[in-house]
């Protein structure tokens, strides 16, 4: 049996840590102690990199220096979670990364918009370039990737896809339900378990 650290959850763009009810319901039902906060501001009106730095505060403020945490980033919350690990010293502090529906090569519907965390997310972009980088970092640990193939918030869909992750296609009617649906849970648990 692997060790059973606690699981911090990062949401996506608008959403609060509610987005997670059944999910940590889930989990915690397997025995897993879990962690969310909300993400301010939630709708990209600041750079992913300072989202990030929350994400580094409250780790150290929760968990003794040296204790390990899994990662779970939904949709923007997956990217906030890669910046932590390679900018931010994360990877000495986390084990597992899981994310969903994330926009690892960014999402046409940031155009749409002009708030810089979303403007971060356009494909190309300079935040996106600069973590592709040296991705391979996250080779380090365990990293998985669900997506869906009918995401209509991550276009193309596919931009979910990482050679770094190990990547779990399931077809998932949309977006938001990825945190929900049943399948989805079970294939976070079975990463948390690896």
């Amino acid at each position: 049996m692997t060790n059973r650290n606690p699981v911090v959850l990062l949401h996506g763009l608008g959403d609060t840590a509610r987005l997670f009810d059944q999910l940590c319901d889930y989990l915690e039902q397997q025995g897993r102690e879990t962690r969310r906060f909300n993400l301010i501001p939630r709708w990209g009106g600041v750079g992913l990199e300072e989202l990030a730095r929350q994400v580094a505060s409250y780790v150290d403020a929760t968990f003794p220096n040296g204790e390990k945490i899994d990662l779970i980033g939904f949709s923007m919350g997956g990217l906030v979670a890669r910046y932590y690990l390679q900018r931010l010293a994360g990877l000495g502090r986390v084990s597992r990364l899981i994310t969903i529906s994330t926009p690892h090569r960014g999402t046409r519907i940031a155009y749409l918009h002009w708030n810089r965390g979303i403007r971060q997310m356009r494909p190309g972009s300079d935040f996106l370039q600069d973590l592709d980088r040296d991705s391979e970092k996250l080779k380090r640990i365990p990293f998985t990737s669900i997506w869906t193939p009918w995401d209509l918030m991550i276009v193309p869909a596919a931009s979910s896809v990482i050679p770094e992750a190990r990547t779990v296609r399931i077809a998932v009617l949309a977006h938001p339900l990825m945190v929900r649906d049943r399948r989805v849970l079970q294939i976070v648990e079975q990463a948390l378990s690896e």
